[in-house]
């Protein structure tokens, strides 16, 4: 079972309900994979505290040109997607940056003229929390290429077990990467005007792929019902509620769990987690 925790906007809370609920079904001897998958800024390690066992750089096939046999056709720079191949006086030159690693020059050059090599775009943590397995990628500084380094992590998951993906947030390319493919989507959200604007990205971002969804509402607020309101006017199952407490925010700020460190809240997750399991059917 994957379960995908994601956000219209940044912020809402998303790590804070992926690590909890994580630390949940390991602390109940379920096999547990939490994935964070957020590469620009991961940060689910500062909360889980895994012991870290492996670490191996992210890479992706970037062309290398031989002008000595480069007829300047540009058979490559004109069919390439990205725009990362230019050929100016019978000379192909690579602009890495732009380069997405598909290899597709290689394979429709006539001349054999354009070998490759690997360039490092991220970096690869895997390691263990209590019964859990942890994994994070984190995009090499400078590089601007977040879906390689998502599908890296992902190509690397258990196949059994519940896996949880701490996804990026917004609605771009980032996000579809982490998502598709999982058997469920948990959108965190916040009873403000923002958060219920991207929110309805975030639905319709789901409803696009397919995807089967709930919405869990972050600091929420007594008398506030606008959260509540827009599920029930988009038929959206409201899987669980959040308050906004302030020990719920000193936990969170020490980098602490508050299943662990606030039992009065564990309930929450728990009912989140049989929320999520009815939906699947489980």
């Amino acid at each position: 079972m994957r379960i995908a925790v994601a956000s219209g906007k940044g912020g809402t809370g998303k790590t804070f309900v992926a690590t909890n609920l994580a630390a949940l079904l390991a602390d109940m001897g379920e096999g547990v994979t939490l994935a964070d998958c957020d590469v620009e800024e991961p940060n689910s390690q500062l909360f889980i505290k895994p012991e870290i066992m492996e670490t191996i750089p992210v890479t992706i096939e970037v062309p290398v040109i031989d002008n000595d046999k480069c007829t300047g056709c540009r058979l490559c720079s004109s069919h390439c997607e990205f725009h990362a191949l230019i050929t100016v006086k019978d000379k192909t030159y690579v602009f890495e940056d732009m380069c997405h690693g598909c290899g597709f020059c290689m394979r429709i050059c006539p001349e054999g003229a354009i070998g490759k090599r690997d360039k490092v775009i991220g970096t690869f943590l895997k390691g263990q929390f209590g019964r859990g397995l942890f994994m994070e990628a984190e995009m090499k500084v400078g590089t601007e290429l977040a879906t390689p380094v998502i599908k890296f992590v992902k190509d690397r998951l258990p196949s059994g077990g519940v896996v949880i993906l701490d996804s990026p947030p917004g609605t771009s390319c980032p996000v579809v990467e982490t998502i598709q493919g999982c058997d469920y989507v948990i959108l965190v959200t916040e009873p403000t005007p923002f958060g219920i604007n991207d929110l309805k990205l975030a639905v319709e971002m789901c409803r696009s792929l397919k995807l089967k969804f709930g919405v869990v509402e972050n600091r929420a607020m007594e008398g506030n019902t606008s959260v509540a309101d827009f599920c029930e006017t988009e038929n959206i199952r409201l899987l669980a509620s959040v308050p906004l407490e302030r020990e719920i925010a000193e936990c969170y700020s020490h980098g602490n769990l508050a299943i662990r460190e606030l039992p009065a809240y564990r309930y929450r997750f728990v009912g989140l987690l049989d929320a999520v399991k009815e939906e699947l059917g489980q």
